[in-house]
C-alpha cells in the first residue's frame, strides 16, 4: 500500500494518490494532471479511478483531464449529477485497487453529494478515511456554499447526521486525510495539521464534541467567512465540464510586445502584477493590481477580480507559465497574455509608471507623530482580535471590494496586515480606485510591534 498526499499551499488543498498492485486512485486532483501522471509513471502504475468527494467550489478539479489522459473512471458519490460521463457509487459500495478497498460513504452536509472514501488495507482493516470537505482537522466544511434550495441550517442538520452516523462511529485509530488545511475558505478555522485521526478529532474538534443537533447547527452556521466570488463559478465548472488544461495554456501563453500590451490595456484589460510586493511598490504600471505569486495568489485574484475580466500579466521572467497555471486552477482563463520582457521592458521604453510609499516598523513610529495618516487594517477578524494598531479602521481584505467606498479618498491611508503581502494588494486596489494618498507598512504589524510597540493595542481577546 502506498499513499501520498499532494499538498498545494496557495489553495490550502490536499489531493491524494493511493496505490496497490500497480493500480492507483487519485482523490480530488487539481486541474493540472501532470503531477499525478508523473507519479504514476515513476511508480509504473495505472490510474484506475479519479475519485471526487464533491463538486468543488474553491478550485477547478483535474478529474476530466486526468480521466481523458488515462482512461480512468471518474467516481462520485450519491446525489451527484455531472454533465459528463462518471460512475455514481452507491452508499457503502466498495471499489477495488489492487489489494485495497475504498468504500463510498455518502456524507451530505457541506454539499448534497459530499462523499468520503474509507480505505481498507490488504487484510481488510479500516486504515484511513479521505474526508474531502466533510471533516477537516479541527473543523468541518461550511454548509452555505452549494445549497440549491436548502438553507445552510438544513445542510448543517445533514452534516450533523453524517458526522454522527458515518464518521464518529469509526475506530479511533483511523487516519483522517482532509481535503484542505489552514487558510482555506471552505471552513471557518481549519487547523494547521495536514492529517489527524478519528480519535484526535473526537477529542478536540468543536463540531464533534457536541451530540446536540441544535448546538451543532448554531456553531457551524455562525461567524462564517465571506464567500470568495469565484466559488460559485468553479462549482458550476466542476459540474458541467471545462476546456482542457493544455488548451488553456496554449491560448493564454502569449508574449505581448509593448504596443499590443498598451492597446489591450486601453481596451479595458486589467493589468495583474504578480511580483513581490516591495518590488511592485518601487514602480508599476498605473492602475495595476498587485497580487504576488509568493502568497495566496489564486485566492486573492478570485476574491478581488471578476471571473470574466480580461487580464494582462506582469511577471518576473520565467514565471509566466506559473501565473497562468495558478489562474486556471480557479477557472480564470481570460488571460490575453503577458508583457514581453516584463516590467523592465516597460521602464526601458520610458513609459510612465507609478509607485507606492512603504514604511518599516521603526519609521512608522516617527511618521505617525508628524503626519496625518489614517490607519487601515486589512487582516481578518481573528487576527484583529489579538492586537491592532491604535485608532485603526478595520476592513478585511476579502471585504475591501464592497466596502472601500466607506473610506474617505481625501485622507492619507497607511495600510497594514500581518507581513505586508495583503496590505500591498489593498494599496494597489485603492490606488486603482483613485485614492491618491496610500502607503503600506513593510513587514506588517509584526514589525510595528518590534520597533514601535507603543502604537499597538495587545491582548484584546
Amino acid at each position: 500500500m502506498f499513499i501520498q498526499q499532494i499538498y498545494t499551499n496557495c489553495l490550502a488543498h490536499a489531493a491524494y494518490y493511493i496505490e496497490s498492485g500497480k493500480e492507483a486512485a487519485v482523490i480530488d486532483p487539481l486541474r493540472d494532471p501532470e503531477p499525478y501522471l508523473k507519479l504514476a509513471r515513476e511508480r509504473g502504475a495505472t490510474i484506475k479511478y479519479v475519485l471526487e468527494t464533491h463538486f468543488h467550489a474553491d478550485f477547478v478539479s483535474g478529474h476530466i483531464d486526468l480521466a481523458n489522459k488515462t482512461g480512468a473512471n471518474i467516481v462520485y458519490g450519491p446525489g451527484a449529477n455531472p454533465a459528463y460521463k462518471a460512475y455514481i457509487g452507491a452508499d457503502g459500495e466498495k471499489l477495488h485497487i489492487g489489494k485495497l478497498q475504498l468504500q463510498v460513504l455518502h456524507t451530505p452536509g457541506h454539499t448534497i453529494e459530499s462523499t468520503c472514501y474509507l480505505l481498507y488495507d490488504e487484510v481488510g482493516k479500516m486504515h484511513s478515511i479521505f474526508t474531502g470537505d466533510t471533516l477537516f482537522v479541527g473543523d468541518v466544511g461550511r454548509p452555505d456554499l452549494l445549497s440549491g434550495n436548502l438553507s445552510k441550517e438544513e445542510l448543517a442538520s445533514m452534516l450533523f447526521d453524517s458526522l454522527q452516523n458515518k464518521i464518529k462511529v469509526l475506530p479511533d485509530d483511523v487516519i483522517v486525510y482532509p481535503g484542505h488545511g489552514a487558510g482555506s475558505a471552505c471552513g471557518k478555522n481549519i487547523g494547521k495539521q495536514s492529517f489527524s485521526t478519528i480519535g484526535e478529532q473526537k477529542a478536540v474538534n468543536y463540531a464533534l464534541l457536541t451530540n446536540d443537533k441544535e448546538t451543532f447547527i448554531n456553531a457551524v452556521t455562525s461567524d462564517l467567512p465571506v464567500i470568495p466570488g469565484y466559488f460559485f463559478k468553479d462549482a458550476v465548472i466542476n459540474k458541467t465540464g471545462y476546456t482542457s488544461f493544455d488548451e488553456v495554456l496554449r491560448k493564454n501563453m502569449r508574449a505581448l510586445p509593448i504596443d499590443e500590451f498598451k492597446a489591450m490595456r486601453k481596451q479595458g484589460s486589467l493589468v495583474l502584477d504578480t511580483r513581490d510586493p516591495m518590488d511592485f511598490a518601487t514602480g508599476y504600471i498605473k492602475g495595476s493590481l498587485n497580487i504576488g505569486l509568493n502568497g495566496d495568489f489564486a485566492v486573492w485574484v478570485g476574491t478581488l477580480v471578476d471571473a470574466d475580466t480580461p487580464i494582462l500579466l506582469i511577471t518576473l521572467p520565467g514565471k509566466e507559465k506559473e501565473a497562468i497555471e495558478r489562474l486556471a486552477r480557479i477557472g480564470y482563463e481570460n488571460v490575453n497574455g503577458y508583457l514581453q520582457g516584463g516590467i523592465s521592458n516597460w521602464f526601458a521604453s520610458k513609459n510612465h509608471y507609478d509607485n507606492i510609499l512603504t514604511f518599516n516598523g521603526e519609521e512608522c513610529g516617527h511618521l505617525l507623530d508628524t503626519e496625518e495618516y489614517d490607519l487601515l487594517d486589512v487582516r481578518n477578524r481573528l487576527e484583529v482580535a489579538k492586537h491592532r494598531m491604535v485608532g485603526s479602521v478595520h476592513i478585511p481584505l476579502n471585504m475591501l471590494k464592497s466596502k472601500y467606498t466607506t473610506l474617505d479618498k481625501n485622507k492619507k491611508w497607511l495600510i497594514y496586515c500581518a507581513g505586508g503581502y495583503r496590505s500591498m494588494i489593498a494599496a494597489s486596489f485603492l490606488k486603482a480606485q483613485s485614492f491618491d494618498f496610500v502607503a503600506s507598512i513593510e513587514g506588517g504589524i509584526k514589525e510595528v510591534i518590534q520597533h514601535a510597540p507603543q502604537l499597538v493595542e495587545m491582548d484584546l481577546e
